[in-house]
């Protein structure tokens, strides 16, 4: 069966009108639909307009705002703290990330915290916002609800995946990380046990401490937890990041775990630097150009075409998407189809 497409803009227009009619505000839920397919485009599809459903659901419980601004903590010229007022995270991250792209024009950094927003989707969806403007950015988060990443030689969850998304500049296409401290997500391990698949590998631990690839483990009495990166033997070296992303996440935005929960919540720690006011950008671009040649030029490991950079493949994907159409994962729109009944609004049909 031919694989179906859709148009990147419909895609974009549908989440848009959706989120319209249930009560966001305009500009934000531009932004939103912006954000989640661009995680569709970029190849990260348990992050992109997947979630738009819980995203639905969350407003209709009165759970995520819908109109609004975050109430203003702290702002210095280099330093800005936000309350997020349980307001949409990937409108709170991305306004944060353009925030701290025009502060750091002027005083060379600026880091926006962002505490009790909703969920803000794939991080490596805001980066290309700073590297295209010739700017390094960092993004980490964490979610204060959750307890599903065991710390290392533990076996019950008490942290998330907690990612950290990284992008900078080159002279060709920028470089752009977005990883987990744990081996793998709740959406993936969420999807798997749906449809009753097992994971790649032993990426959990059951509530008895043996490493498993069954992801029904977390749903189980006590229920099992996702394994730091590294795994049993090398664990705790995901953990001690996962640590630092608490404390930067939570930690400098004042708020966390030691608080009441609630609901689905992203604490936020977003830090934008301007290579021009440190040692230049046209050495920063020389010296990030001639590592990313050299890591291209490295001769690859048997079974591996060419040594590529991080996000690399997905820069590709985004192009190819962009041009013949997304491909959706293939429960997002059926997901999706009951609100459009409720919302009257169509989903798109499939490019041709």
């Amino acid at each position: 069966m031919k694989t179906k497409r859709y148009s990147a803009s419909a895609l974009m227009e549908y989440a848009s009108s959706l989120l319209n009619k249930a009560g966001m505000d305009a500009d934000k839920s531009e932004v939103i639909s912006q954000i989640l397919v661009e995680g569709d485009l970029l190849g990260h599809n348990t992050h992109g307009l997947q979630l738009l459903n819980q995203y639905l659901s969350d407003i209709e419980k009165g759970e995520l705002a819908t109109t609004g601004e975050p109430r203003v903590i702290a702002d210095l010229p280099a330093a800005v703290a936000w309350d997020g007022m349980r307001l949409p995270g990937p409108w709170l991250t991305a306004t944060a990330v353009d925030l701290a792209c025009e502060r750091a024009q002027t005083h060379g950094t600026c880091t926006v915290t962002i505490a009790r927003g909703h969920h803000n989707a794939c991080l490596a969806a805001y980066l290309k916002r700073a590297t295209d403007r010739g700017l390094m950015v960092l993004v980490t988060t964490a979610a204060a609800e959750l307890q599903t990443v065991a710390p290392h030689g533990g076996r019950a969850g008490v942290i998330t995946p907690n990612p950290v998304a990284a992008g900078w500049p080159t002279n060709g296409d920028p470089v752009l990380i977005d990883v987990s401290m744990s081996i793998t997500t709740n959406g993936m391990v969420g999807r798997r046990n749906t449809e009753s698949g097992r994971l790649p590998g032993k990426w959990l631990i059951d509530a008895d401490g043996h490493p498993t690839d069954d992801p029904s483990v977390m749903s189980s009495d006590p229920p099992g937890a996702l394994l730091p990166i590294g795994g049993i033997e090398y664990g705790h070296k995901g953990y001690a990041m996962g640590l630092l992303v608490e404390a930067m996440s939570m930690g400098l935005c004042g708020h966390g775990r030691a608080d009441p929960v609630e609901g689905w919540t992203c604490e936020v720690f977003v830090q934008v630097l301007n290579p021009a006011l440190f040692g230049g950008t046209d050495n920063f671009l020389r010296q990030t150009t001639w590592v990313a040649n050299a890591c291209r030029a490295t001769p690859p490991r048997p079974g591996i075409e060419s040594v590529r950079l991080p996000g690399e493949a997905g820069l590709r994907r985004r192009e190819k998407q962009l041009k013949h159409g997304v491909e959706l994962y293939p429960s997002v729109l059926p997901a999706l189809a009951k609100w459009g009944a409720k919302l009257g609004v169509t989903a798109p049909d499939p490019v041709a």
